[in-house]
């Protein structure tokens, strides 16, 4: 069976409706086109832990009645089906209308830092890395402990990170307490929030997928935003605040939150981001 016609068979299972014709835009992703006209999204991998996450952390974020994510039209051991988002052209009202929103789904909460969606596993996935969704009360120690140093060591093994570059890194984690401003609630995170995880629809809202949802500080969201650009993110941060206004000293820990990204993008290419994990370390220091 080819991965289209699979794509086609999942799609069908999952929505009761023939599919008509399937387009693969990569190794995991397919269009299906059903009787009716409707087309849908198909997602594939080799074992149900990332797809049982992915699927839990759209419905939790889809809960809060905020920003627009792809529903789900049904998921098993190798497929996901969910809504196709066309897409459209970045839009000013829209920014700003996504960053009222997202401050809306973060103040919806979770139970825990580290806290999974509902009926998603403790095992779950950032991309093609692992991440271990483990509760804890308290952010700093719960990020040094579950966000930073597993990703640090990994490199670290890996030959990715020097031994001096991990010494910087480490004392970030020794200070957060102080580095990481007034304790705030545990948010409802996307959790994975670079642009390419942000659709601009052609219905000229904003539309967020592959969700890596658990409970944390609502500033990891924001910087991660920030690490790889956005469009309009001028426009996004201002409507946040204006919703939700963000502790001062923000702009200075964004370093502090974009650390956990850039430890696992060292893990998973190499290359210079193990330089810019450092750099975001000693940024941090630096207050």
């Amino acid at each position: 069976m080819t991965a289209d016609h699979g794509a086609g068979a999942a799609a069908a299972r999952m929505t009761g409706l023939r599919a008509t014709g399937a387009h693969r835009l990569s190794g995991d992703l397919t269009e299906v086109a059903l009787d009716g006209g409707r087309t849908v999204m198909a997602k594939h991998a080799d074992g149900p832990g990332a797809l049982r996450a992915e699927a839990a952390g759209l419905r939790w974020l889809a809960a809060t009645g905020t920003v627009r994510v792809p529903a789900v039209h049904g998921r098993d051991d190798r497929w996901l089906v969910t809504e196709l988002v066309p897409t459209g052209r970045p839009r000013p009202e829209a920014a700003a209308r996504f960053g009222r929103d997202l401050a809306a789904m973060h103040a919806a909460g979770a139970p825990a830092f580290g806290a999974a969606p509902p009926g998603g596993p403790e095992d779950a996935f950032i991309g093609a890395a692992p991440m271990r969704n483990t509760p804890g009360p308290d952010w700093p120690r719960w990020y040094a402990e579950h966000r930073v140093l597993p990703y640090l060591r990994q490199a670290v093994d890996a030959g990715g990170m020097t031994p001096a570059g991990a010494a910087v890194v480490e004392r970030v984690c020794e200070r957060l307490p102080e580095l990481a401003g007034p304790a705030e609630p545990p948010a409802r995170l996307h959790g994975d929030l670079w642009n390419g995880n942000v659709l601009w629809g052609a219905d000229g809202q904003v539309w967020l997928i592959d969700p890596a949802a658990h409970g944390g500080h609502r500033e990891t969201d924001l910087a991660m935003l920030r690490l790889f650009g956005c469009p309009h993110l001028g426009l996004v941060v201002d409507a946040y605040r204006e919703a939700a206004p963000l502790a001062d000293g923000f702009t200075a820990r964004v370093p502090l939150h974009q650390l956990f990204p850039l430890l696992v993008h060292t893990v998973l290419f190499g290359g210079g981001y193990a330089d810019q994990a450092v750099g975001a370390a000693r940024a941090a220091l630096a207050g």
